[in-house]
């Protein structure tokens, strides 16, 4: 975007500069980067950003009677076609953007992006989507006491604020009783693998 010194910038490319300087700073890129990778200096940027009457360049054919921040159709087609190529069509616009922009392509903002996308109904996930399967958990049956066991931890207030104790419980599901339990003062794996260690040596 930079180039000779006092070259005649279009107010479009200007307020594009801006809007995308901020989203590389909001992301945590440092001003000084982002301007520097549009080859425009910081207080370029300064200039246009807190001044909207220095934006619009006194010269002639520098800005239209009215400026306006909405795209052309053939700026919004052009969104419309480059999230449909292959590439880019199963990323969404925060990928996209930061993509074009490696290969030094600029077409619009982030934001820009998913404007034009929610107003041709096109936000939702694009690409290949592999089908949803419902696979229902499967159901287990006891058919013999001791066949399943069900385990549970449930949290036992101690005499001091904020200190609990857990309650190990092994139940099975066949006669619904339980068949051992335990009281720990932390939660662990080797806790109830401890218990059911126990419990299955009880049984013998």
């Amino acid at each position: 975007m930079g180039g000779a010194r006092g070259r005649l910038i279009p107010y479009s490319n200007r307020q594009s500069a801006i809007q995308l300087i901020e989203e590389a700073h909001t992301n945590g890129a440092r001003y000084e980067v982002a301007c520097k990778e549009l080859k425009i200096s910081g207080r370029t940027f300064q200039r246009w950003k807190n001044s909207e009457e220095s934006l619009l360049d006194k010269r002639k054919g520098s800005h239209p009677d009215k400026p306006s921040h909405a795209l052309s159709k053939e700026e919004e087609q052009l969104i419309i076609d480059t999230c449909s190529k292959i590439e880019y069509s199963s990323l969404p616009p925060t990928q996209i953007v930061p993509k074009l922009a490696d290969k030094g392509v600029y077409i619009a903002s982030e934001s820009s992006f998913y404007r034009v996308l929610r107003k041709r109904k096109l936000n939702a996930q694009r690409g290949r989507v592999k089908e949803r399967k419902n696979n229902p958990a499967p159901e287990l049956i006891a058919v013999v006491p001791n066949d399943i066991w069900s385990t549970d931890i449930t949290y036992l207030p101690g005499s001091i604020l904020g200190l609990f104790f857990y309650l190990y419980v092994v139940i099975d599901v066949y006669s619904r009783k339980i068949v051992g339990f335990e009281v720990y003062d932390e939660q662990s794996e080797m806790n109830m693998k401890s218990l059911i260690k126990r419990i299955v040596t009880s049984l013998k």
